[in-house]
């Protein structure tokens, strides 16, 4: 909720408040925000909020905004990410798990991540669930829905982005991984089935996370923080 008022990429219509909730310094922080942005903010009965709310536990506040704004491919593979530097995308092949979703976004935030790249179909999109696993995220990472992947992996290619494709069976480890001062953009599967054969044909190399415990892999979420984190490390050396 701060986060949307802060970050002010889409207009806020209102805030509601629980009217039983009790005085917090988050609640008041919220207040003083949309005092700022000069958005409305309403004390409604709690069963009103609930009835309102599309998670299971708003926490006593809600908001009506706009609709997330859409970005474009060909922008963020040109973009300069955040802190500087050539851009850097996190591309995702069918993740359907809200939470999985809300954890990436969280982490491609914190690793600098230029935009998000989603598939339109097959795949979890921006919910009241995602934003809220997000803490935020979904305010300050561009979102980048495009009709397949596989198309949109090779326009990113044509525009110099070298793409990176997580893979549990990949013979060349994350933590042997160069890169070059370029723009670069790391490919994740989904849940249950990893990279589809096209996106692994195009991306440019495929990595794993060698594992020390008997379990074949990560969970995505928990994989792509570890691979955000680590082309951060590197691209920071190689600047």
């Amino acid at each position: 909720m701060a986060e949307l008022l802060t970050a002010r990429r889409r207009r806020a219509k209102d805030v509601w408040v629980d009217a039983e909730a009790e005085p917090a310094p988050v609640l008041e922080r919220i207040a003083l925000l949309a005092a700022e942005a000069r958005v409305p903010v309403r004390r409604v009965p709690r069963a009103r909020l609930l009835a309102e709310a599309r998670t299971e536990a708003p926490q006593g506040v809600l908001a009506h905004a706009q609709a997330l704004p859409e970005a474009d491919l060909d922008d963020v593979c040109r973009a300069t990410a955040p802190g500087g530097g050539p851009p850097f995308l996190l591309l995702l092949d069918g993740v359907t798990d809200p939470q999985n979703l809300g954890a990436l976004l969280r982490s491609a935030e914190g690793a600098g991540v230029s935009g998000v790249v989603v598939p339109r179909h097959r795949a979890v999109h921006v919910t009241p669930a995602v934003t809220k696993a997000a803490a935020g995220a979904v305010e300050r990472v561009p979102m980048v829905p495009v009709g397949g992947l596989p198309a949109a992996l090779v326009r990113a290619r044509e525009l110099g982005v070298w793409l990176v494709g997580l893979a549990p069976d990949a013979s060349e480890s994350l933590f042997g991984l160069t890169l070059a001062d370029q723009p670069v953009g790391l490919v994740l599967g989904s849940e249950d089935k990893g990279l589809s054969r096209l996106v692994r044909q195009r991306c440019d190399a495929l990595v794993g996370i060698p594992l020390a415990g008997t379990l074949p892999s990560l969970n995505v979420a928990a994989a792509g923080a570890v691979a955000l984190f680590e082309v951060r490390r590197r691209r920071l050396g190689a600047g």
